[in-house]
C-alpha cells in the first residue's frame, strides 16, 4: 500500500520458534525481549464446568497449536467453590473447584510437553482465614512448616476493624501499615514481615519447581509495594511475570519501574482504547487513546520502551458482561478487536470466551501474526481515514497490515500487499516482499472436514504453489501444483485416524525454485468431549443390596451425605433429617477424586412397600449438593449425574458396539444390560440407543 514507510526488520521464523521453545526450558525474568508468543486467558468468571483441569488437558494439542502460554485460575483449595481469589491453601491442598492435584499436575505436564507454558494466578495481596479473622492454615512442605500468624496482617487492614477484633480477642496484628491499597474482602498481608516473605518465596518456588508452572500472573499488585514483586521474582526466577496493575498507564509504568522491570503488566489502557473505539464504531479513537493515557504499546513512551512489558487484552473475567453485573464489556465487533490486538506489538492475551466463539478465525490470525514475525517490541505505523466512521489501519514491521472498520474502503496496492483474511470490520494483508505461501486455516483440531485456501504472497505475478498432504517436503517434482486461491479439501481424517491427522505443507514456486514453505497440522477431535468416567474396581454390590456410589468433586472435602426419597407414596430412605446419612468412603478413583458409597439400612421414614427410592441427592455434609437425581440401583454418580451402573467386577471404559456384535466379556454378571433408568434388560438390547453394560455407557448402533 502506497504511503506506508518501509521498516525492514529481518526475523527468521526458525529462530523465532527455537526461541519460543527454549523459553520453556531456561530461566528468565520479567518478560523476554522480542517475544513472539500469544497467551490465552484459560477461564472466565464462574467457568467451573468449562475449565476443569481434565477438560482443558483434552484440548492440549489444539491450544498448543496456537498459544504459547495459558493463564489458569488459582489452583489451590479455597475451602469451597471459588474462582480462587479468596485463596486459603498454598502447599498441602490442591482440591480446587477445577479439579484435584493429580489432574492439575497431569494437565501442566501435558501442556509443557507440547510447548505450552502454564501461568499461575498468584494471589498474595490477601489471604482467607480458616475459622476467625486472624488464623491461617498450618502447612508442611519438604519437612518445613509454613504458617502465617495474626502478626502477619497489616495494622490498618479493613480500616482498622481487624485490629479491633484481634485486640478484643487476645490477638496482635502487625505494627506495619499496608504498603499499597487496602481491600476489605480478606486479610491484607504485611509484606514487610519476614515470615510472610519466607512463605511467599517458598510458595512461588513450589509452583514453579514442583507443580511445573512456567510463570506468574500476580493479582491486585497495587495492594502492596512493587519492590516485593521484584524481591519474589528475583528469588524464584519465573520465565514470565505479569501484574494486574489496574490503573492509568502512568501508574502502570511506575509499577513496572518499581519492579525494576522484573515483571510485565497488563496494558489496561490498550483495552480501554479498543473498547472506546469499537463500542462506538469510532475508529479514530484507536489513536486518541483513553483520557490522555497511552497504551504501553504506544510510540508515546520513549519510542516504545515499555512494549516489551505490555500484555495486551480486549476482555477479561473482570470486564466481561455477567448476568447480574453489567461490568464494562466490549459490546460489538469482538472478532475485529482481536484482529487489531493480534496485529499490534506487545504480548496479546486472548479471552477464553472469544476463543470459544471464534476459534477458527483466531487460529488463522495468530498464524498470520507469527508468520509475519510480530513480537512484543515490533514497530508499527498508523494509517487512518479522515472520516471517523470509515476505517483505521496499522502496519506492523511492514509485514502485516490490519484494517478495522469498513475494510472495503481501503484497497491496498496489490503489487505490494496480498489479502489473506477478512471478516466483519477487519481484514489482514501480508507484504508481497515476504515471498511465502499462506494457508487460511491455523493448525489444531477440527471436528468436521473443511476447505483451506492457498495463497501466494509474492512480488512475482502468477507465482505458483506446491502442496503435499502427507508431511513430505514440497518441491518442483514432489506435490501438487496449484494457483493462488486454490481450495484444498481436508477430509482424510476421522475419529478412527485421530492420532494421525493431516500434515499440509505448502511452498511458493517461482522459476522452478521452492521457498516460503509453511506447515499446518490438522487433527480430528470430537466437540464437547467430556473426560471419561472410569468406575473403580473397589466398587462392588452384594446380592440384594440397595446402594449407590458417588465420586465427589475435588473441593467437596467434608463427609459425603446421602438424601434419598420417594414422593409417591411419600417416604424417606435416609432418616428424614437433612443432610441425610453419612456415606462410606471407599477409596480414590484414578483421577484422584474420592469415591463414597451409600447403602440403605432397610429403614424408611414412613413404612410402605417400596424397596428402593425414586430420587437421590449427594451433598458435602449439607452444602454444596447435587441436583435431584433419579435413583438407579447400584448407580455410579458424580456431580453431573449418573455415569454408570456398578456390577460385582471392575469396569472398563465406554465402547461402541454394532447391534450384530453379540460378543460378551468375561466376568461376573457380564451379560447384564440396563437402560438409563437402571432397569435390567432381558438379554442383549434389540433397539439402537445408549445402555449400561459392564457398568459403563455403551452405544448400540
Amino acid at each position: 500500500m502506497k504511503g506506508f514507510k518501509k521498516h525492514r526488520l529481518a526475523r527468521l521464523l526458525a529462530l523465532l520458534f527455537t526461541f519460543h521453545f527454549s523459553l520453556l526450558t531456561s530461566s528468565a525474568q520479567g518478560w523476554p525481549e522480542n517475544y513472539g508468543g500469544v497467551m490465552l486467558q484459560g477461564f472466565y468468571w464462574d467457568s467451573y464446568k468449562d475449565t476443569r483441569w481434565a477438560l482443558l488437558e483434552q484440548q492440549a494439542y489444539d491450544l498448543a497449536s496456537s498459544f504459547d502460554l495459558i493463564w489458569i485460575p488459582q489452583s489451590g483449595s479455597c475451602g469451597a467453590q471459588s474462582m480462587g481469589y479468596d485463596d486459603l491453601w498454598w502447599f498441602n491442598n490442591y482440591n480446587s473447584s477445577f479439579g484435584n492435584e493429580v489432574q492439575l499436575r497431569s494437565m501442566i505436564q501435558t501442556f509443557k510437553a507440547l510447548g505450552l507454558g502454564t501461568i499461575a494466578d498468584v494471589v498474595i495481596n490477601h489471604r482467607r482465614n480458616v475459622s476467625n479473622w486472624v488464623d491461617f492454615p498450618k502447612e508442611t512442605y519438604n519437612g518445613e512448616d509454613y504458617e502465617m500468624l495474626s502478626t502477619d496482617i497489616c495494622s490498618n487492614d479493613d480500616g482498622g476493624e481487624t485490629k479491633k477484633w484481634a485486640t478484643a480477642n487476645g490477638y496482635s496484628v502487625s505494627a506495619n501499615t499496608d504498603t499499597g491499597e487496602g481491600w476489605d474482602g480478606m486479610r491484607d498481608l504485611d509484606h514487610k514481615s519476614e515470615n510472610v516473605q519466607r512463605i511467599v518465596k517458598a510458595y512461588l518456588n513450589f509452583l514453579l519447581n514442583d507443580l511445573g508452572y512456567t510463570g506468574f500472573r500476580y493479582d491486585m499488585v497495587k495492594g502492596y509495594s512493587a519492590s516485593y514483586t521484584k524481591m519474589y521474582n528475583e528469588d524464584s526466577k519465573p520465565m514470565f511475570s505479569v501484574g494486574e496493575c489496574w490503573d492509568s498507564s502512568n501508574t502502570i509504568r511506575k509499577w513496572i519501574d518499581g519492579t525494576e522491570k522484573t515483571s510485565a503488566a497488563f496494558d489496561f489502557q490498550f483495552r480501554y482504547t479498543v473498547r472506546n473505539a469499537f463500542n462506538g464504531s469510532n475508529w479514530q479513537k484507536l489513536s486518541q487513546q483513553n483520557d490522555g493515557n497511552w497504551p504501553l504499546v504506544s510510540t508515546n513512551y520513549e519510542n516504545g520502551a515499555y512494549r516489551q512489558y505490555a500484555v495486551t487484552f480486549v476482555e477479561n473475567h473482570d470486564t466481561e458482561k455477567r448476568a447480574n453485573a453489567p461490568q464494562d464489556p466490549l459490546k460489538k465487533d469482538t472478532l475485529a478487536a482481536n484482529a487489531y490486538m493480534l496485529a499490534m506489538p506487545g504480548t496479546p492475551c486472548i479471552f477464553l470466551k472469544h476463543w470459544q466463539a471464534y476459534k477458527e478465525e483466531i487460529k488463522a490470525m495468530i498464524a498470520a501474526r507469527k508468520l509475519a514475525g510480530i513480537t512484543n517490541t515490533s514497530e508499527y505505523l498508523r494509517y487512518s481515514s479522515p472520516n471517523i466512521t470509515t476505517y483505521y489501519a496499522v502496519t506492523t514491521d511492514d509485514k502485516l497490515l490490519c484494517v478495522v472498520g469498513d475494510e472495503a474502503k481501503l484497497t491496498p496496492d496489490p503489487g505490494e500487499w496480498t489479502k489473506i483474511l477478512s471478516g466483519h470490520h477487519y481484514a489482514y494483508y501480508l507484504a508481497n516482499t515476504m515471498e511465502t505461501a499462506w494457508v487460511n486455516k491455523g493448525s489444531g483440531t477440527y471436528s468436521e472436514p473443511f476447505d483451506v485456501e492457498l495463497k501466494a504472497v509474492s512480488n512475482t505475478d502468477d507465482a505458483m504453489l506446491v502442496y503435499t498432504l502427507d508431511g513430505s517436503e514440497p518441491s518442483a517434482t514432489n506435490g501438487t501444483q496449484a494457483h493462488s486461491g486454490t481450495l484444498v479439501h481436508i477430509d482424510t481424517f476421522s475419529p478412527a485416524s485421530s492420532q494421525q491427522g493431516v500434515i499440509l505443507k505448502v511452498g511458493l514456486l517461482v522459476n522452478g525454485v521452492i521457498s516460503g514453505i509453511i506447515t499446518r497440522s490438522f487433527a480430528y477431535q470430537e466437540t464437547s468431549s467430556e473426560p471419561e468416567v472410569v468406575i473403580p474396581d473397589f466398587c462392588t454390590v452384594a446380592d440384594g443390596e440397595v446402594c449407590a456410589f458417588f465420586e465427589a468433586p475435588s473441593f467437596w472435602e467434608s463427609t459425603i451425605c446421602c438424601w434419598a426419597w420417594s414422593d409417591s407414596p411419600s417416604e424417606n430412605f435416609t432418616g428424614g433429617n437433612w443432610p441425610g446419612v453419612a456415606c462410606e468412603l471407599l477409596g480414590t478413583a484414578a483421577n484422584g477424586n474420592k469415591v463414597w458409597k451409600w447403602t440403605w439400612d432397610g429403614k424408611k421414614q414412613k413404612g410402605s412397600s417400596a424397596n428402593q427410592p425414586a430420587k437421590i441427592i449427594f451433598n458435602n455434609s449439607g452444602q454444596p449438593q447435587t441436583e435431584d437425581l433419579d435413583f438407579t440401583q447400584a448407580g455410579y454418580y458424580n456431580e453431573e449425574g449418573l455415569q454408570g451402573v456398578v456390577t460385582a467386577t471392575a469396569i472398563m471404559g465406554p465402547r461402541s458396539q454394532e447391534s450384530g456384535d453379540r460378543r460378551q466379556e468375561s466376568g461376573v454378571r457380564s451379560r447384564e444390560w440396563y437402560d438409563l433408568q437402571g432397569r435390567r434388560m432381558n438379554g442383549y438390547p434389540t433397539k439402537k440407543g445408549i445402555y449400561i453394560h459392564n457398568g459403563k455407557k455403551t452405544v448400540i448402533k
